[in-house]
């Protein structure tokens, strides 16, 4: 997998995190280790995608 395929896809699931804390955050009573485990993946995936782009 190229750098740029790999970037894609990080970027990808990045995205799919993103919309995943937005559902969980807007039910009435959000799950707070939920959240904080996917805002959790998402910075590492943030990191990845800056780190491979360098």
């Amino acid at each position: 997998m190229s750098y740029q395929s790999r970037i894609e896809s990080l970027k990808s699931r990045h995205s799919r995190i993103d919309k995943q804390i937005s559902s969980e955050g807007g039910r009435p009573r959000p799950d707070e280790r939920v959240l904080m485990c996917l805002k959790l993946q998402k910075l590492r995936l943030k990191e990845e995608i800056e780190r491979l782009s360098a």
